[in-house]
């Protein structure tokens, strides 16, 4: 019987435990040098019991910033800054990976310290609005990729991850999912080329798979995950039969890929499909009624580890609320509740001043 909580030889390593934490977006990397704010290194070090952790979405290179106050992971200044934040992480021996994420369409100039405009596979414009400092705005249109500018995002992703690796961590994760550029190309509504990149199946594939072979060339193979969030629909994603697409993915992937990395969005069939035909490592951050009122990943989801549906439980708002997730898990609680209104941006409310269940227990 295997359980979250026993160690667990993966990604080349023995993680302490099967529990991660996912990668969530914090807004806090203020200023033009899109660094670790100065609250990182605690909010990261508090959560170290994970077996696994993910960073915060790092973006590439300039272009792929699409919400405000998020940091990048394209100049030797920011890989140094991460340094801090990565070294009290691994002393607790904790695997830490950074998520490398491009956010495509989905951004707003206000939102890029450079003013740029959003690029994409195609020039079709997310639905709705997103946040600016300056109040909610209308998606702009976003700008169509050249084929030389492809290239180039294939480049940055790997150089990126060469910086991560600078930066301390452990590896890398890929975000391909949640209607951001990765998952853009993948989609058959926001890609609408008609060149080597887009129009058949096998061509929508492919900067996904050219972006994951260019990093498994500069980080080991076995420390690169590739996030994907299957049939999710909330940026106006039409990813057409998505059995199709997602088996055909798995098949045209590196079979050295380190593993999978799934966000469900209430398609418990769709995340066995994905679990049977992938052979390797497989982490998942399980929401099998996604959309209908459920709560977040949680305690009754532990038992996915000696089902086989997973082999690491990746958990996101509730490790945000509760730094010491692990311990709570195994006790069954009590359990902290995320404060929504602290997610994004501000200062240590709701990013370093959860208490731990010690903390919760004295009181």
């Amino acid at each position: 019987m295997r359980s979250a909580f026993e160690p667990a030889e993966l990604f080349g390593s023995i993680l302490k435990n099967r529990i991660a934490m996912a990668p969530m977006t914090r807004s806090r990397a203020y200023g033009a040098g899109q660094t670790p704010g100065p609250g990182a290194v605690e909010y990261y070090t508090q959560r170290a019991s994970a077996g696994l952790m993910v960073s915060e979405g790092m973006h590439p290179n300039p272009h792929g910033q699409g919400e405000p106050d998020t940091p990048g992971m394209y100049t030797a200044e920011q890989a140094q800054a991460w340094l801090p934040v990565t070294a009290p992480v691994q002393a607790r021996d904790t695997l830490f990976f950074a998520q490398l994420m491009h956010s495509g369409r989905v951004g707003h100039p206000e939102n890029n310290p450079q003013g740029l405009q959003p690029v994409a596979p195609s020039a079709v414009p997310a639905p709705g609005e997103i946040y600016t400092h300056r109040g909610r705005q209308p998606h702009p249109c976003p700008r169509a990729l050249t084929v030389a500018e492809i290239d180039q995002t294939v480049r940055d992703f790997a150089t990126a991850a060469g910086l991560a690796l600078d930066a301390g961590f452990d590896g890398v994760t890929l975000h391909a999912g949640n209607g951001y550029l990765l998952h853009e190309f993948l989609a058959e509504n926001t890609n609408l080329r008609t060149d080597g990149y887009g129009g058949s199946l096998s061509a929508r594939l492919r900067f996904v798979v050219e972006v994951v072979e260019a990093v498994c060339s500069v980080v080991p193979p076995h420390r690169v995950l590739l996030h994907l969030t299957p049939a999710k629909v909330g940026t106006d994603i039409v990813e057409g039969d998505s059995l199709a697409l997602y088996d055909a993915l798995l098949a045209a992937l590196p079979t050295a890929l380190g593993g999978l990395s799934v966000f469900e969005t209430g398609r418990r069939d769709l995340t066995w499909r994905l679990r049977e035909r992938w052979p390797g490592p497989f982490v998942l951050n399980p929401h099998e009624n996604y959309g209908n009122g459920a709560i977040p990943a949680g305690p009754a989801d532990l038992p996915l580890i000696d089902d086989g549906l997973a082999d690491v439980l990746s958990f996101g708002r509730l490790f945000l609320a509760n730094p010491d997730l692990p311990a709570r898990l195994r006790a069954g609680g009590p359990f902290n509740e995320p404060d929504r209104g602290t997610f994004y941006g501000g200062g240590a409310a709701g990013y370093t001043d959860y208490p731990a269940l010690h903390t919760t227990d004295a009181q």
